[in-house]
């Protein structure tokens, strides 16, 4: 279905919110972390299969060397983003709440696998084929930055009878605070367009589109010049409406394609890699460096110091909080992400993983749930879901596991933005049942 996109700022023509966007940390030059005591690092940090350890207790490693090997097509690599002595294999709280398995490693110095380039030399010139890139992309353990940690080999692996004709580089970072993308598009624009000449001529296109809200017309500036000196790559500066930073919703915006039910980018002809993405593949590609590392954006109103931080991954969030001056007095509630989509921690101690892109602290009154009233059938939430569901609905069908109606109501096309529960007056919780609802569709279709 196409849309008409005339001369105004392109957005997406369904749904959507405006939160507040508290970018407290926009100008905040991304610093580097020290190096931790020690870190933990998760094994399952993408979508897909778990990968399998290939570490023992007691093993020494560099940094950017495997400690873990995807397991099937769909799964990732993890590397040591330290060096040191391999401690506890054992599980521990992640960011999900749950108890996964993870390698501890205990700091020794900062030795480095002899294979990286660690030099900051531009690299523009591309001499691999697109397997290769793939290949290389695979081996570097490079997944999606921006939240869903999707695998990024298989995106560039289009399915016999796709044709793709446009590359979308993901700036929009529509998420309130976070600040992360932002940075990185100031402080690192020439990486980010040989990273999406990179996965341009991974998928064999030449046209590229970055597309970046305009509340960062400091980047759309730079990234704009910059991307003048590299052919088929333009910039698009897009209205500021969340959540467009969602694919399928940057898809409408940019090409005025609509990804059908339960469809994929590739059924329109368009792959969509974030950011952050696009900065790793650089370094995996040209620098042969594994995804060690990644900024993330620590911020809050009470915090004292917000930061954008280069982290190594397996570094406690404590350490992140420290370095901004520490834990503010009535902190609430911690937050992995943002307020939108962001998942609440119940511990300090879990390690920053590849997907994380930020640490919200939010205050003790900012962070208490609203009294819940009964819904006043507004609409509100159906007018605000940028996927045309009927939020109102799903709630109830999710909290009273009507797997197969839920499953019938397209559930599982809830892209969990929280804009239903955001412009909901009667503060229901209505994400927290879709997201159950749907854990539920996925739990009997896999028992099936």
């Amino acid at each position: 279905m196409l849309f008409d996109l005339n001369n105004k700022l392109k957005t997406f023509h369904k749904g959507g919110v405006h939160p507040p966007e508290h970018k407290l940390s926009e100008h905040a030059a991304i610093e580097e972390l020290p190096l931790p005591r020690q870190v933990v690092i998760p094994i399952f940090q993408h979508i897909g299969k778990p990968p399998k350890i290939v570490v023992e207790r007691g093993d020494e490693v560099k940094v950017g060397q495997i400690i873990a090997v995807h397991e099937g097509f769909v799964s990732s690599n993890i590397h040591s983003s330290v060096s040191g002595k391999v401690g506890r294999i054992d599980e521990v709280i992640d960011s999900s709440g749950f108890r996964r398995m993870a390698v501890n490693v205990r700091v020794k110095d900062d030795v480095w696998d002899e294979s990286i380039d660690r030099s900051d030399n531009l690299v523009t010139e591309i001499p691999f084929a697109p397997k290769e890139i793939v290949e290389k992309i695979m081996e570097a353990g490079v997944v999606g930055q921006g939240g869903a940690a999707f695998p990024s080999h298989v995106k560039l692996s289009v399915p016999e009878g796709k044709h793709i004709d446009t590359l979308i580089i993901n700036g929009v970072e529509c998420e309130p605070y976070l600040t992360a993308d932002h940075r990185l598009m100031l402080e690192r624009p020439h990486e980010i367009m040989v990273g999406t000449k990179i996965l341009m001529k991974a998928l064999g296109v030449d046209r590229a589109i970055v597309g970046i809200e305009n509340n960062k017309l400091d980047a759309i500036e730079l990234i704009e010049k910059v991307s003048r000196e590299y052919d088929g790559i333009s910039v698009e500066s897009l209205k500021v409406q969340y959540p467009q930073g969602g694919e399928k919703q940057l898809i409408e915006a940019l090409l005025g394609r609509e990804v059908p039910s339960g469809g994929l980018p590739m059924d329109v002809g368009a792959v969509v890699h974030n950011v952050g993405t696009t900065y790793s593949v650089y370094h995996a590609v040209q620098k042969n460096k594994p995804l060690i590392e990644r900024v993330v954006t620590v911020t809050g109103k009470k915090v004292k110091k917000p930061a954008n931080y280069m982290v190594r991954i397996g570094t406690s969030v404590t350490e992140l909080i420290e370095a901004s001056g520490g834990l503010p007095e009535n902190t609430g509630k911690i937050v992995s992400g943002g307020p939108m989509m962001g998942k609440a921690l119940g511990d300090m101690d879990v390690p920053i993983a590849k997907a994380t892109s930020g640490i919200l602290l939010i205050p003790t009154f900012e962070s208490k749930r609203s009294e819940v009233y009964n819904c006043v059938r507004c609409g509100k939430c159906i007018e605000a879901c940028p996927m045309g569901l009927e939020p109102y609905h799903l709630m109830l069908l999710g909290k009273g596991k009507n797997t197969d109606e839920a499953k019938e109501e397209n559930i599982l096309d809830c892209i969990e933005c929280g804009s239903c529960s955001f412009i909901c007056p009667s503060n229901r919780p209505i994400l927290d049942y879709i997201r159950f609802g749907k854990s539920s569709v996925r739990k009997a279709e896999n028992n099936q």
